[in-house]
């Protein structure tokens, strides 16, 4: 029986699913070895990085991969930069195939004018800061009373929930000491929210929308011109459920009473965004155009602006993938290009060994369940494809490691990360609650040892 080296680039759902399905496969009649490689020192992906930290449902996502990588039978090798670190020639040196799994972390432009503004923000930036990335500043300007929050989908909610939530509801979560004193410093009144389209085609998930419009000490206000309905709006709510539930949550909202809360959430629809306005280089007002449905659930512009009042605007109109060094991208989509997961040439030829899954092959689209399918079509092609594998001169296991040694590159085992996490379940003991994350890289290298 011959034996399948196998490098993923990517510890989110994407790169542990890909990982956890081949070896489970009943397609494949080989061993494998797999190692599993990512930039940052800790594993999960978005989904420790990604996901608000007040969703213990989908944080409890955590716990499932953290069983597949504790099984013992996949390596993981953390804080290591593809491209950097390791290239592509080192791959195909010490492994049969590789898959690329690296997700998208980066915002999707939104071309407005004054989108450029100070007070104009990337969600996935402050995602980024609220989730304690090991990459990004520790401060975030939480100046504003009044903000725009730009989007229909879930992380729009997220956004605009951590913005508008009372801090101190946050604290049985694993935020950080420094991301809640900032929240908590805030002054916050209003958050605005707004999409082009109306309740029927909001991209929302019913449990995020919950989540969203039922916090104490904040009101949710919506507004009776909002909610319009043509044939193809109707069509929807009749044949998708969850659209049907989606429409009946936003309606209750209409008669839900005001509490005259200090906060308010506001969910405009029909609000197609057009502008972004400053004074001395920093936003005071968002400008939108009315929309309204065309018959099919699509919106048309209806020549009608508004004009609010705000100080800072978040962009939540999706992510986008990043281009990784040797391998092929699609600028337009934020891809890399490919058929069912085999990488593709700009030519539209396979590219021998090299596979994508996850946000990085289909882009950001879906939920993280989604991700395992995904996956599923990745590693049924890979198994197909035995014949065309690489051929590595340094197959043994033991052979990357004291590459990445020579480097002198500080990588972070299974092992090391069980440290971090033990760490981290010990802070959040110490307080109640169960977990308080840990952020500096410097505090992972002095847990693990090296510092």
């Amino acid at each position: 029986m011959s034996k399948l080296r196998l490098a993923i680039v990517g510890a989110g759902p994407a790169g542990i699913y890909a990982a956890d399905l081949l070896i489970k496969s009943e397609l494949r009649d080989f061993d494998v070895s797999i190692d599993l490689f990512d930039l940052l020192p800790a594993p999960y992906g978005l989904v420790r990085y990604g996901v608000a930290p007040d969703h213990p449902r989908i944080k409890g996502i955590m716990n499932a991969l953290f069983e597949v990588l504790d099984r013992g039978d996949i390596r993981f090798f953390g804080n290591v930069e593809y491209g950097k670190d390791l290239t592509l020639e080192d791959l195909k040196q010490h492994y049969n195939a590789v898959i690329f799994a690296t997700g998208a972390i980066k915002d999707a432009d939104l071309d407005i004018a004054g989108i450029q503004l100070d007070g104009s923000y990337g969600a996935a930036d402050f995602v980024n800061w609220y989730d304690a990335h090991p990459d990004v500043p520790r401060t975030w300007p939480l100046n504003a009373k009044e903000i725009a929050v730009i989007g229909n989908g879930n992380v729009a909610l997220d956004v605009a929930r951590m913005l508008i939530k009372v801090p101190e509801q946050l604290l049985s979560t694993d935020i950080p000491h420094h991301v809640y004193e900032a929240l908590k410093d805030s002054p916050v009144t209003d958050v605005h929210v707004f999409g082009r389209r109306g309740p029927a085609q909001v991209k929302f998930t019913p449990l995020e929308l919950r989540e969203a419009t039922d916090l104490e000490g904040v009101d949710t206000i919506v507004h009776d011109e909002d909610f319009q309905y043509d044939e193809g709006s109707q069509q929807a709510i009749e044949s998708n459920n969850q659209t049907r539930v989606m429409v009946k949550t936003l309606e209750g909202l209409r008669s839900k009473p005001q509490t005259g809360a200090a906060r308010r959430l506001h969910l405009h629809f029909f609000s197609q965004p057009t502008e972004v306005l400053g004074e001395d280089g920093k936003v005071v007002a968002f400008k939108i155009e009315r929309t309204k449905l065309d018959g099919t659930g699509q919106v048309v512009p209806t020549g009608e602006f508004r004009q609010f009042d705000v100080q800072a605007v978040y962009r939540a109109v999706g992510y986008f993938g990043s281009a990784l060094p040797e391998v092929p991208f699609t600028e337009r989509t934020g891809v890399i290009p490919n058929q069912g997961g085999r990488v593709l040439s700009v030519e539209g030829k396979q590219i021998e060994g090299v596979y994508a899954t996850g946000w990085i092959k289909r882009g950001p689209i879906g939920l993280i369940g989604h991700t395992k399918s995904d996956a599923l079509e990745t590693v049924a092609n890979l198994i197909a494809d035995k014949d065309t594998w690489w051929q590595p001169a340094s197959a043994d296991e033991s052979a990357v490691v004291q590459l990445l040694e020579n480097r002198q590159v500080a990588y972070v085992t299974w092992d090391d990360w069980l440290k971090v996490d033990a760490e981290e379940l010990r802070l959040g003991a110490a307080e109640g609650r169960e977990r308080i994350k840990l952020f500096d890289r410097e505090d992972f290298n002095r847990i693990v040892g090296r510092g």
